[in-house]
């Protein structure tokens, strides 16, 4: 299965709202939103429980019905495709859960080879095409094995398996991690990559993980009580977030604090340092001991790696004569991408 090259815009939602009536109220899962999804990435949809993001990759494969605005797949308007248009769009989308949604009395031929006859393969194609597939999703060994009898990264192997049976252009993942443990979730995220990588398939993920969109995601939709607050590249979005959501979503998920004893123990400003893009690498510290003759103490730090860019935070204790102590922190401000003095001397 060879690389592919990525074209353009594949999935546009125009105003799309979806309103449930419920006892006479009405509740506004999804509200006018509007963004699109272009051939060949993998886009990432957070925010908290409740925010809509489900409804509205449901919407995509028509699941779940709009109540105002319209969803376009390659151009067509899937709320007018009649019931055989809608068959032949829903065959070219694939679905992935968080529980897999095995058929728990059939093995995982048996769970693959239903999807394939439904769309009008043979049993000798259905056979051809399923050998394929397990031995594209590294699970050939389990052809004749139960979901029971799986771990869980092997369920959600058998899960992508089915859902790209019938050459799938788009993947819709619904927390396809969520049960899975660190490790198992690594080698899945993986094997999501190389499917986009070489069948140009195009994945649309939700997730509650912000390291799962930190790994896989070329862009990244941040939904709020229903409306779209925020969407842009993963980098810029963890590194520099616009709406105050967004920055409260990051903050909650990255409590990366320096320990208390460590702040006690310290002497001089105490000062966080987050560093951006090419600065993430930089000597700023030993820069700022050269050329203001301040001391700087590291007291706490970590370095990740987003799309394969650099993020940094530093803890830091500096001391030294006021004036040269306020020139080194302006420097380190101007240099880096985000300063802030957590405790003054």
């Amino acid at each position: 299965m060879s690389e592919q090259k990525r074209t353009g815009k594949l999935i546009d939602f125009e105003n799309v709202s979806v309103s449930f009536k419920q006892r006479k109220k009405v509740t506004e899962a999804v509200r006018d939103v509007t963004f699109s999804i272009n051939e060949g990435e993998i886009i990432g949809i957070i925010g908290s429980s409740g925010a809509g993001k489900s409804t509205l990759l449901r919407t995509i494969n028509r699941l779940q019905t709009v109540s105002s605005g319209r969803v376009t797949v390659e151009g067509k308007s899937i709320g007018e495709l009649k019931s055989g248009e809608l068959r032949k769009l829903r065959s070219n989308i694939g679905m992935i859960f968080q529980h897999f949604n095995l058929i728990g009395s059939k093995d995982v031929y048996s769970n693959i080879e239903f999807v394939l006859l439904e769309n009008g393969k043979t049993k000798e194609e259905a056979g051809k095409r399923i050998d394929e597939l397990l031995k594209y999703v590294g699970i050939e060994d389990k052809k004749h094995s139960y979901p029971a009898q799986l771990s869980g990264g092997q369920k959600q192997r058998v899960a992508i398996a089915r859902a790209l049976a019938n050459n799938a252009k788009i993947l819709l993942c619904d927390e396809p991690t969520s049960a899975l443990d660190t490790e198992t979730t690594e080698a899945v995220l993986n094997l999501l990559k190389q499917i986009n990588r070489e069948l140009n398939i195009t994945i649309v993920l939700i997730t509650h993980e912000l390291d799962v969109v930190k790994e896989i995601c070329d862009r990244v939709v941040v939904m709020d009580e229903g409306r779209v607050v925020e969407i842009g590249d993963v980098y810029d979005v963890f590194t520099r977030p616009g709406s105050e959501f967004t920055k409260t979503l990051i903050r909650k998920e990255n409590r990366f604090v320096i320990p208390s004893n460590v702040l006690e123990n310290a002497q001089g400003k105490i000062v966080r340092i987050d560093y951006f893009d090419e600065n993430a690498e930089r000597a700023l510290i030993a820069e700022a001991i050269e050329e203001f003759g301040v001391r700087i103490n590291i007291l706490h730090g970590r370095i990740e790696f987003i799309k394969k860019k650099p993020v940094g935070v530093l803890y830091i204790s500096i001391n030294g004569e006021p004036v040269q102590t306020r020139d080194a922190l302006k420097y380190i401000r101007k240099n880096s991408g985000k300063m802030e003095v957590i405790r003054d001397a």
